[in-house]
């Protein structure tokens, strides 16, 4: 799968994460966020080698339950997952070299 450019209309609920079966990446931000933005040349670069994991996009914010449920923070957070479970974890990515790293780590 290739990296989705549009945060999802619908937060997914936390049971439909728990349920992914496989490598996928959840990112939570905002599509005005500084540093979302500039993380999205990062994300691109480190997912082609990747075709196989799962990109969810999802805009957080105050009161979102997806993102509490995960305890975000800071934006963009990256979340690494394996069937489900989180693998890895990056916060304000700055170079595709750590995404690249976690992705290896959830089999992607």
């Amino acid at each position: 799968m290739t990296m989705t450019e549009q945060y999802a209309a619908h937060e997914p609920a936390r049971a439909e994460i728990d349920a992914l079966r496989g490598p996928a990446l959840i990112e939570f931000g905002a599509p005005w966020c500084g540093y979302c933005l500039r993380a999205q040349p990062h994300l691109a670069r480190a997912l082609q080698a990747y075709p196989g994991v799962r990109h969810v996009k999802v805009e957080d914010g105050s009161g979102r339950p997806l993102g509490r449920s995960f305890r975000v923070r800071l934006w963009p957070t990256l979340v690494f997952l394996r069937d489900g479970v989180e693998v890895a974890r990056l916060v304000r990515p700055d170079g595709a070299e750590a995404i690249e790293k976690a992705l290896r780590q959830i089999g992607g």
